[in-house]
């Protein structure tokens, strides 16, 4: 398959979309979830997201042929790439984690939600 290299995506579009948006974002979203339900701050989340991000990338690269973090010739490349789906998967696990957490503000805060 050869690389189209874009700025977002580096082998195909529908590559980055599957394995970035679709997959990784679905975990990114548990991800923020969960520390959502755990109360959990946004280090952990970050953490998290950065193993996820790894994860990605070597998804791209084992299936698809993109650039993975070795050998150094490839590094920069997949740095760039690498910060992309860490920008996406982080965006993600932010929705899911504030989805979450206005759920349980809402619970737990009702009083401040209601009308006058």
């Amino acid at each position: 398959m050869q690389p189209e290299m874009g700025l977002l995506w580096e082998v195909s579009v529908v590559e980055f979309l599957i394995v970035t948006v679709v997959l990784g974002g679905a975990a990114a979203w548990m991800i923020g979830r969960s520390t959502a339900i755990t109360w959990g701050g946004w280090g952990t989340c970050v953490f998290y997201v950065l193993l996820l991000t790894v994860a990605v990338r070597f998804i791209h690269f084992s299936l698809f042929g993109g650039s993975f973090f070795l050998p150094p010739a490839t590094f920069g490349t997949a740095l760039h790439y690498a910060v992309v789906d860490f920008v996406v998967l982080m965006a993600l696990a932010a929705g899911g984690r504030h989805v979450t957490r206005s759920g349980q503000m809402a619970r737990q805060y009702g009083f401040l939600h209601r009308s006058a």
